[in-house]
């Protein structure tokens, strides 16, 4: 019997992980630990989508990662980018439509940056409902915020992957299909697949996660977690057995970048991204040899 066939899997560190670091020194120390690339946040510490000269600053970081050897995803998660006092808001699901049009505008600036960076994916979520906002209205906003942003990555050439996240409108995969299916199915719009959020709330295990997710995967995101609760743990520090989860992503046959998601331990990022990247090729390496025994007596 033979086995199918598998895709080398790209690793990449989360910017957001590394806000300690200037941008520049943040790369180099992931080309130097051997990453095949980086989750840049858009954020004030690093390329801040609000400041002056954008494009410029923009070219530079391109250029950066070219001579690194970098690929990269845009994520658009930063905490305050839009508001010092609100976290992630406002949210595309604001009640006020000037509010939601601003949401949708980091999110156009996001898909121009991606594409002057050549960037694989742009990574985004739907926001919490706001209290007083019944299900069918919530949906009915993001779907309106989502049409422009989709038809610039269209035009861009850039997938827009939308991210399931605890707590969120947009929660699970079946809340993703839900959305892909009101929208009608739209070529740009792709899924953003947290393994770790998978191990929190969704039923099935994160492997079968990945397989089910396989058609739309367009950005992953990988942490260790424990069910029920939504915190982004080392590896090692939660209950996810990786080596199933990467032989699945492997077998999707995905070429995007699966990355390190640690926000909230930039205070050591450095050396977490050097653990990190040591657990996942010592994982990787264990599902190797798995599928070599499995292919021996075939």
């Amino acid at each position: 019997m033979s086995t199918a066939p598998t895709t080398p899997l790209r690793l990449g560190y989360g910017t957001n992980g590394l806000t300690d670091l200037r941008l520049d020194d943040a790369l180099g120390l992931l080309a130097d630990l051997g990453y095949d690339g980086v989750g840049l946040t858009l954020d004030h510490m690093h390329l801040d989508p609000l400041a002056p000269d954008l494009a410029a600053r923009t070219a530079r970081v391109a250029r950066r990662l070219g001579e690194l050897g970098l690929g990269v995803a845009v994520e658009t998660g930063g905490r305050y980018v839009l508001d010092p006092r609100r976290k992630h808001g406002p949210s595309l699901l604001d009640p006020d439509p000037d509010a939601r049009a601003a949401r949708t505008g980091l999110l156009l600036t996001a898909v121009r940056t991606a594409a002057d960076l050549g960037a694989g994916a742009v990574h985004c979520f739907s926001g919490t409902t706001p209290p007083g906002t019944g299900p069918d209205t919530a949906w009915k906003r993001l779907e309106e915020a989502l049409w422009p942003v989709i038809d610039a990555a269209a035009a861009a050439g850039v997938p827009l992957a939308v991210e399931p996240e605890p707590g969120h409108l947009l929660a699970t995969l079946d809340d993703f299909h839900h959305l892909r299916t009101a929208l009608g199915n739209p070529t740009p719009l792709g899924l953003t697949l947290d393994i770790g959020h998978c191990q929190c709330l969704e039923p099935a295990s994160p492997a079968d996660c990945v397989r089910a997710a396989g058609p739309w995967l367009r950005h992953v995101q990988i942490e260790d977690m424990r069910r029920g609760v939504h915190e982004h743990l080392p590896f090692g520090d939660g209950e996810i057995d990786f080596p199933p989860v990467l032989e699945a992503l492997a077998a999707t046959g995905y070429r995007g970048l699966t990355v390190v998601e640690l926000p909230r331990h930039s205070h050591a990022g450095p050396e977490q991204a050097a653990r990190s990247i040591d657990f996942l090729r010592t994982a990787a390496a264990k599902t190797a040899a798995a599928r070599g025994q499995g292919g021996a007596g075939s």
